[in-house]
């Protein structure tokens, strides 16, 4: 799993802080945890800085740059900003993120990417928002998207596909449809260009402690219909933990079997099965309630933990 690490995100207090303060410091030991901690590539989330792009967003490169080698993604809306960090880039191929099928950032977005040979991360939504439906966010990648690379001569292999993940608290019926898309944008293009999701969006606005389990067995989910890239949290050692049962088929333990049934059923087009599950062990209870809420089987709710199981 290619992790995108997030934890440079400007809606952090900390990050917040440390930005006003200039706190080199604060960031490179930030930067270098995350990478230490298995992320191949870092996310830079400044916001727009409307008042400041000309001096934060190469300050931040410099910064962060004097202390790891792996490539800076760039997530904000201001261009200007982006483009003014991609010109203190010295190191590894950075990473715009993003552009989506709205016109305008359509037009410009890719323009640049191309100029400073970055990668470029493109949503699947246009003027009307996001499409639930996980073909139309597929049409929106094969009918707009992937025809504007074409178009600007922009290598196929430097996209990155997200169909955007959304939360189950207010949004669970696009759950179960970005599972589909990851499956089936794998056959977009030939070569297909790369997918990535935002793993943590997932579980936003839900509580605190229920984040880290949706994250995970969402993660199991997205693996197995294929997903090989996302900007996620590299200091989360329970999804890590999750990220290698499955990678090295791992079932020395009842959860990390049963994790590794998750994952193959999704990688079999099926759902997973409630025989698969141990449901006197109440962490494997929690992970199978999880799946049927992220399958938009069982209306999600903060207390779904306590609910009756659905079989």
């Amino acid at each position: 799993m290619y992790i995108i690490g997030e934890n440079i995100h400007i809606i952090s207090p900390k990050v917040k802080e440390a930005l006003a303060e200039k706190n080199e410091r604060f960031f490179q030991e930030l930067a270098v945890s995350q990478v230490e901690a298995g992320a191949q590539a870092l996310d830079l989330n400044l916001g727009p800085r409307k008042k400041d792009w000309e001096e934060v967003f190469p300050w931040m490169v410099k910064t962060v740059e004097a202390v790891v080698d792996v490539p800076l993604c760039f997530d904000s809306t201001n261009l200007m900003g982006i483009e003014a960090g991609l010109k203190q880039v010295t190191k590894a191929q950075p990473i715009i993120n993003s552009t989506s099928a709205e016109p305008e950032r359509l037009e410009k977005v890719p323009l640049v990417a191309k100029k400073y040979n970055t990668r470029l991360l493109a949503l699947t939504m246009g003027q009307s928002g996001i499409p639930v439906k996980a073909d139309e966010r597929v049409n929106i990648a094969l009918e707009t998207l992937i025809p504007r690379m074409l178009e600007i001569d922009y290598p196929i292999e430097d996209l990155i596909l997200d169909p955007l993940v959304l939360t189950v608290s207010g949004c669970q019926e696009y759950c179960p449809e970005l599972i589909e898309a990851v499956r089936t944008l794998q056959f977009a293009w030939d070569p297909p260009p790369a997918i990535s999701v935002g793993l943590s969006n997932v579980s936003n606005a839900v509580p605190a402690e229920n984040r880290g389990l949706i994250n995970r067995v969402y993660c199991a989910m997205l693996m197995g219909a294929g997903l090989q890239m996302m900007i996620a949290n590299p200091l989360d050692l329970e999804l890590k933990e999750t990220i290698r049962i499955i990678e090295e088929r791992d079932a020395s333990t009842a959860v990390g079997h049963l994790y590794l049934k998750i994952h193959d059923r999704i990688a079999a087009m099926e759902e997973p099965h409630i025989e698969d599950v141990d449901m006197n062990d109440p962490m494997q209870s929690a992970i199978w309630k999880t799946t049927q809420i992220l399958l938009n089987k069982v209306i999600y709710a903060d207390s779904y933990l306590g609910q009756e199981a659905m079989a």
